[in-house]
C-alpha cells in the first residue's frame, strides 16, 4: 500500500485559532499500469490532478501542475490571480515535452486554498475537471465542485438522470482541462471558515468507487484524516480500483463529534447549502481574467458567490472535450 503523508498546523484567525490537520495517498488502481494522478497537501492549498492522454502524456501533465501548484503554496500566500499564473506556467511547462503530449493531454486540477490576501480569512475551491471537492457540514455532505464533463451537461439539460450518468459511455469525456495547447480557468466558490468541517478532494478514482454517502460514511467512522484516507482508499480498492484513486482529507478544528442518527442512510445526509455571499473583489476580478492573453473570452469564471445547487445548472466550456 503506497504511504498515506499527514501534517497539521494552527491559524489565527480574528476570534481565536483553529487547528487544520490533514492526509493525502495516491494509488494506481487495480487496472491502470501506471499512476497519472499528483496530489499535493501543504498548507495553504490542498489539490489533486489527474492526467490524461497517454502513459507519459498524462503524467507529464499531472505532475507539471502540481509542481508549479507547490511553488505557489511555498510563497505562503493564494490567490485566485496568482492561481492562475501558476496554471498557465503549467501550460508552457506541459507544452514543453512535445515528443511526449498531443492535443489528448491534460488534467484536471481541483482543490481547496485558505484565502488570507484580504477581508476575513475564508477557503476557495477551484476546478477544472471532473475531480471533486466535498464538504461535511453539521452531519450532510455537498460536492462544491461541478463536473466539467459531457454527461455532467447532459444531468445538466434534463438529458440525464444522475443515475443513468452513472454508468454512461461518456463518463471519461471532460470539457475542461489544464493542457498543452490552451489555458483555461478554474471555477471558484468561496465558503466560511467553520469549526468542524471536514473537506474531501479527490479524482474520480475515488467516486467511481464509492457514493456519496459511501464517502460520508467513512468519514464518520473515521474523525482522523489517515485513517479515513486510508478506509476510502481500501473501500475504492475492494469495489474494483478501475482508475488511479487519489484523496485528500482536511479537517478544520477538533475530531467532528458524530451523532447516532435513528436512520444512517436517510436521504438528508446528503445535502447541499449555499456558499458565503460577496466574495472578494480581487478574486472576482482575477476570476475575469485569462491565465494566458490567448484565453478564450468563454472561459470566464463562475461567480463565486453562486450556490452551489444553481452550478450544476451551469453550462459546461465549450473547449474540445478530452477524453481519459
Amino acid at each position: 500500500m503506497p504511504k498515506v503523508t499527514a501534517d497539521s498546523t494552527t491559524i489565527t484567525l480574528p476570534d481565536g485559532q483553529i487547528e487544520l490537520s490533514w492526509a493525502a495517498v495516491t494509488h494506481r488502481g487495480r487496472r491502470r499500469d501506471v499512476n497519472q494522478d499528483a496530489v499535493l497537501a501543504q498548507f495553504p492549498l490542498f489539490v489533486v490532478a489527474d492526467g490524461m492522454g497517454g502513459h507519459v502524456g498524462g503524467e507529464i501533465a499531472s505532475t507539471s501542475t502540481v509542481a508549479r501548484m507547490r511553488e505557489l503554496a511555498e510563497s505562503g500566500s493564494i490567490t485566485a490571480k496568482a492561481l492562475e499564473k501558476s496554471l498557465a506556467r503549467a501550460v508552457k511547462d506541459i507544452a514543453s515535452h512535445p515528443d511526449a503530449t498531443d492535443e489528448a493531454t491534460g488534467t484536471t486540477v481541483t482543490g481547496v486554498f485558505l484565502d488570507t490576501s484580504r477581508g476575513e480569512p475564508h477557503w476557495v475551491t477551484l476546478n477544472i475537471g471532473d475531480s471533486r471537492v466535498y464538504l461535511v457540514r453539521d452531519g450532510m455532505i455537498a460536492q462544491l465542485t461541478t463536473d466539467h464533463s459531457v454527461v455532467q451537461e447532459l444531468v445538466a439539460a434534463g438529458r440525464l438522470s444522475p443515475e443513468e450518468a452513472e454508468n454512461h459511455p461518456y463518463g471519461n469525456v471532460i470539457t475542461r482541462a489544464v493542457g498543452p495547447s490552451e489555458s483555461v480557468t478554474p471555477d471558484y466558490v468561496r465558503v466560511e471558515i467553520a469549526p468542524g468541517d471536514r473537506f474531501v478532494i479527490c479524482s474520480d478514482g475515488l467516486t467511481k468507487e464509492l457514493t456519496d454517502y459511501g464517502i460520508r460514511h467513512f468519514l464518520d467512522e473515521n474523525p482522523d484524516p489517515a485513517d479515513a484516507v486510508r478506509a476510502m482508499l481500501d473501500a475504492a480498492l475492494e469495489n474494483g480500483g478501475r482508475d488511479n484513486i487519489s484523496i485528500i482529507v482536511l479537517n478544520v478544528g477538533g475530531a467532528p463529534v458524530i451523532e447516532d442518527d435513528a436512520d444512517d442512510e436517510d436521504e438528508s445526509d446528503t445535502a447541499e447549502w449555499e456558499t458565503v455571499d460577496d466574495a472578494d473583489d480581487e478574486t472576482d476580478a482575477a476570476a475575469d481574467e485569462p491565465a494566458q492573453e490567448s484565453a478564450a473570452a468563454d472561459d470566464g469564471v463562475d461567480s463565486s458567490d453562486t450556490p452551489v445547487d444553481e452550478q450544476a445548472g451551469n453550462e459546461g466550456d465549450e473547449s474540445s472535450p478530452e477524453s481519459r
